[in-house]
C-alpha cells in the first residue's frame, strides 16, 4: 500500500520541535507523516503528534497564535488519536508552574512541576539529562505502545519539568530521578505522551512509534 492510501499523520510544527527525528521515526515505521504548522492540516489529519522542547510558556503562545491549540483541543475532543512528547506531553495537562506560563491545553488534569535544586540537602542537577528506566504504575502494558517493552527499560530523558497528573488513572509509567519519582508515560482515552524521547531511546523507542501506529490503524 502506498503512502497516498495510508491516514495523514500530522507532526505538529509550533516552533520548538525536535521535528526531524520525529519524523524519521515515523518514516522508520511506515506512517505517511508530514511536518506543518497550519491549522487546516490539523484539522483534516488522521493522527497527531505534538512534540516539542522548550518552554511551556513559549509553546503555548506559539500554539495559540498559529491557530493550533483550539485546532488541537477540537481533534482530542473527537477522537483524533494524539502522540505527545516530552514538552508535548507538559502542553496537555491543565498549567505549568514556570513562571509566567499559566495554562496549558488542559485535555489532561494536573501540573507541571520544576523538579528542586535540592532535595534533604543534596543539589539535584537540573535538567534531567539522561538515560533513565521507565517502570510499570497500575496500568498493563498489553495494549499500548509500550507492549514490547520490559519493566525498568531504559529511555532518553532532557527535562525541567514534569507532570504531576490531578488523576493517578492516566498514568502509565514512572522514573525515578534523584529520589525523586515522577510520571514519564500517561494514556487517557486517544491519548498517549511520554516524557521521554522514544524517536531519541534507539529500538525500543521506535518500537513505541510503531505500535501507536498499529493501534490506531496508521500503517
Amino acid at each position: 500500500m502506498g503512502n497516498i492510501d495510508k491516514k495523514k499523520v500530522v507532526i505538529i510544527d509550533y516552533k520548538l520541535g525536535n521535528l526531524f527525528s520525529v519524523k524519521q521515526a515515523c518514516d522508520t515505521v511506515g506512517m505517511n507523516a508530514i511536518i506543518s504548522s497550519d491549522k487546516t492540516d490539523v484539522l483534516n489529519a488522521d493522527a497527531l503528534i505534538l512534540p516539542g522542547v522548550g518552554a511551556f510558556l513559549e509553546a503555548m503562545t506559539n500554539l495559540k497564535q498559529l491557530g493550533l491549540a483550539e485546532a488541537i483541543i477540537e481533534k482530542v475532543n473527537n477522537n483524533t488519536p494524539l502522540f505527545g512528547v516530552c514538552l508535548g506531553l507538559q502542553l496537555l495537562f491543565s498549567e505549568s508552574e514556570e513562571f509566567g506560563a499559566g495554562k496549558g491545553l488542559d485535555l489532561i488534569s494536573g501540573v507541571i512541576k520544576k523538579f528542586p535544586d535540592n532535595l534533604e540537602n543534596r543539589k539535584i542537577m537540573v535538567p534531567h539529562i539522561a538515560w533513565n528506566t521507565i517502570y510499570k504504575f497500575e496500568q498493563n502494558w498489553s495494549e499500548v505502545p509500550l507492549i514490547d517493552l520490559k519493566n525498568d527499560d531504559f529511555m532518553y530523558f532532557i527535562h525541567s519539568y514534569y507532570v504531576k497528573p490531578s488523576d493517578n488513572e492516566c498514568i502509565l509509567t514512572k522514573t525515578n530521578y534523584d529520589g525523586i519519582e515522577f510520571c514519564s508515560a500517561v494514556t487517557k482515552n486517544n491519548i498517549f505522551a511520554t516524557q521521554f524521547h522514544p524517536e531519541k531511546s534507539a529500538a525500543k523507542g521506535i518500537s513505541i512509534y510503531k505500535n501507536w501506529a498499529i493501534i490506531n490503524n496508521l500503517l
